[in-house]
């Protein structure tokens, strides 16, 4: 087994490194595998065997920081080589299965592309669409050589080698990678570097192509999705030879996220099931329910594992275990009957006392949520209570190992993690239930979550405070303007004004398929779910948080927010983070960020003065 670890590194410029361990499954100490000659900590990730199992590819900026190459190490003899001297970005090594090529995806001339989530760069003068094609390009193992082989102006984002070695399935858009996954088409792209040719048109977004076993058909997952990443969906199949492709598994009550296919296993699909994590056998060749070979359940102290490795055996799988409870580890074996490998967060504990999945009703929904509890011997009465929502919309509150929620609980706060209509988890129709209805259902979902808390007697229910990034952040905004049940907010990267984000933001293609038209052909149904509509509505003390350079969720949306409740004498404060994108990456700010908003619960959600709240 191989896994990469994340480092803390305080002083580096993003706040952490990454190492790659490697372990057989005998239990023997793991240890480092690393193209730095002195063993110290760099960007190092991606690990993946051979056929063979004999050497590890990897990425790794041991020659410069921030300038990923690709490494292969042998494993009987610990030699590590470097293959390829690139100027660019590279990512998803995969071994052809001859053992002799690895493929990689280049983004030639940007080496530090970090994607949407990252700082978007600053813009001045003359404005101009500069736009850099991610190519699928295979490095022989011996010499080295870099060969592009997929079109240059297509940009793609996913890809598997063919049975044979001959061809790539991909997902791939033509136009600026950033904003045109969601537009993305499933292509057949020879390994020859011969002209591609699109196999499929999804009618929403579509990603994980998986070749079968003979190489005569290609599964993949499609749904409606908000970010390239967080899969979610129905699994489909198409023949590789032409026809049409099929959804094999119509009005599944779960949301595939990733897919192995093998003539021992079949069709495997891991998938979220409520807010579990399942794994699931899918019937290739015609609709029907999948068979559940393993849920997470009332195993709640060790039930995320939403991704997961595979043996060349089809059988044994590895997978991160991790609860609210128990930070996560690597864990190996067949499905459901894993042990242990890792011991990297042995020493780590959780300040949860309990975790617990909830159900409720909500128009004709069942919603589910978890919430977490602090320790009773905390606080001498019932404790305050948190709403965190999700990002996405397209996404799944887990029972997780989250560092930032369990420092809310730390600080003696009950936390509510509700996965209201939008989430994955219920299948398809459930995820596309917000579709033209933003901050109306998804609301009242999570309004009777908290009414579903507070009838267990468990928490303060005169004492709730609403936050959230991202999505999270927009309902945060969008909750205030519609109730008052909140005693605090913190919206962090929020959305305020939908009209005037769709001409702010670098990734508007998401907006069309869940407002059914852009802003343009109309403006009401923006205007019906934009915070600003109702912003004289708001009575909640809010705190407003932003990077600077946010494409996804940009600072001028918050700064709109704020103004907003500055003039009408809504107690408020607004922080722009110098440099920062839609992820934070400086721990400084990340530190900040966290005392400011557990500084704001505390004032208005415990009564602890904004001074010694500080």
């Amino acid at each position: 087994m191989a896994w990469v670890e994340t480092v803390a590194t305080p002083d580096g410029p993003s706040g952490n490194l990454r190492t790659i361990r490697v372990s057989d499954r005998s239990g023997s100490p793991a240890v480092l595998l690393t193209a730095a000659r002195d063993a110290s900590p760099h960007e190092e990730d991606e690990p993946v065997f051979s056929p063979d199992g004999g050497r590890v590819a990897f990425l790794s900026d041991a020659e410069a920081s921030g300038q990923p190459q690709l490494y292969v190490a042998d494993l009987k003899s610990g030699a590590v080589r470097q293959l390829t001297h690139v100027t660019g970005y590279l990512e998803n090594p995969r071994w052809a299965p001859d053992g002799k090529r690895l493929a990689v995806l280049f983004l030639e001339g940007a080496a530090d592309a970090r994607g949407p989530l990252g700082p978007s760069a600053r813009e001045t003068g003359v404005i101009a669409s500069v736009v850099h094609e991610q190519r699928l390009a295979v490095v022989a193992v011996e010499g080295g050589e870099l060969t592009r082989v997929s079109p240059a102006d297509l940009f793609i984002y996913e890809y598997a080698w063919s049975p044979d070695g001959t061809r790539f399935v991909a997902t791939g858009a033509h136009g600026d990678g950033d904003n045109n996954w969601w537009t993305a088409d499933l292509f057949l792209v020879p390994a020859s570097g011969a002209a591609a040719t699109r196999l499929y048109h999804p009618t929403l977004q579509l990603c994980e192509p998986t070749w079968s076993p003979d190489g005569t058909r290609v599964a993949f997952i499609e749904g409606l999705m908000s970010d390239f990443g967080f899969n979610g969906g129905d699994v489909f199949v198409v023949p590789v030879a032409g026809g049409r492709a099929r959804n094999v598994t119509p009005g599944m009550h779960a949301s595939a996220a990733q897919l192995h296919w093998s003539a021992t296993s079949g069709l495997v699909a891991t998938a979220a099931m409520g807010g579990d994590s399942a794994f699931l056998r899918v019937d290739a060749d015609q609709a029907k329910a999948p068979v559940t070979l393993w849920r997470a359940g009332e195993t709640v102290r060790r039930s995320r594992n939403i991704s997961a490795a595979f043996a060349s055996d089809g059988k044994t799988t590895a997978v991160i275990r991790e609860s609210a409870l128990e930070p996560p580890d690597v864990f190996a074996g067949a499905i459901g009957t894993w042990t242990r490998l890792s011991k990297a967060n042995a020493g780590a504990s959780s300040p949860a006392a309990e975790v617990q999945s909830l159900t409720w009703t909500s128009d004709r929904w069942e919603v589910q949520g978890w919430l977490l509890l602090p320790p009773a011997e905390m606080t001498a009465r019932k404790p305050a209570m948190v709403v965190n929502v999700h990002g996405g919309p397209a996404g799944v509150a887990t029972n997780a190992f989250d560092t930032k929620v369990l420092l809310l609980v730390s600080q003696g706060y009950a936390v509510l993690l509700p996965n209201p209509r939008g989430s994955y988890g219920q299948g398809e129709a459930f995820t596309r239930a917000n579709v033209k209805d933003f901050g109306h259902g998804d609301l009242r979902d999570i309004l009777a979550g908290v009414d579903r808390v507070v009838r267990t007697g468990a928490v303060d229910g005169t004492r709730v405070g609403i936050t959230g990034h991202s999505y999270g952040g927009y309902m945060t905004m969008f909750a205030v303007t519609q109730t008052n049940r909140f005693k605090a907010a913190v919206a962090s990267a929020g959305i305020a004004n939908w009209l005037s984000y769709y001409g702010e933001n670098k990734i508007d293609q998401w907006m069309v398929p869940y407002f059914g038209a852009t802003v343009y052909a109309d403006p009401a149904v923006y205007a019906r779910s934009s915070p600003m509509t109702f912003i004289t509505h708001v009575k909640t003390p809010t705190l407003v948080l932003v990077g600077e350079r946010d494409a996804e969720c940009p600072a001028p949306q918050s700064y709109e927010f704020w103004h907003a409740l500055k003039t009408l004498g809504v107690p408020t404060e607004f922080v722009v983070y110098a440099d920062e994108g839609h992820h934070f990456l400086n721990p400084a700010n990340v530190l900040d960020h966290t005392r400011r908003e557990v500084a704001w619960l505390d004032q208005y959600l415990n009564g602890v003065p904004a001074a010694a709240a500080r």
